[in-house]
């Protein structure tokens, strides 16, 4: 069931985007320093346009900002990424956990009073 399918959208391509180790390098070079799409193109054994796709996945993911500057195009890391990306988990964990203590209630019930199977197969 879907229940916000915008947010469904945007934690879909949260996690496209994390999930290729290419795209996490570029986050965790850019946390550190403004970098230009060129500067990043040199880092990896891929073409500038490759390197630019990956920026523009991150960008659309909001995990990366551009800003121009002249003829450069900066890459920064978003501070704010890697909170969405927790309060993302945190929430399926939190659903999880709900339909993990529904499913023991339910079983607690289903079960019944309780048997000895210390004595079971015995003859009485």
């Amino acid at each position: 069931m879907v229940v916000d399918g915008g947010a469904d959208e945007a934690a879909d391509r949260l996690f496209h985007a994390l999930a290729d180790a290419t795209r996490r390098d570029i986050l965790r070079r850019c946390v550190r320093d403004e970098l230009s799409v060129s500067r990043l193109a040199e880092a990896y054994p891929m073409s500038f346009a490759a390197v630019q796709k990956h920026v523009t996945v991150l960008e659309r993911a909001g995990l990366v900002t551009k800003q121009r500057r002249g003829r450069e195009q900066l890459v920064r890391t978003d501070p704010g990424a890697v909170d969405r990306a927790r309060q993302v988990l945190d929430e399926l964990e939190t659903a999880w956990r709900g339909r993990v203590e529904r499913m023991s209630r339910l079983l607690a019930q289903d079960s019944g009073p309780e048997r000895d199977d210390s004595t079971e197969g015995q003859d009485r």
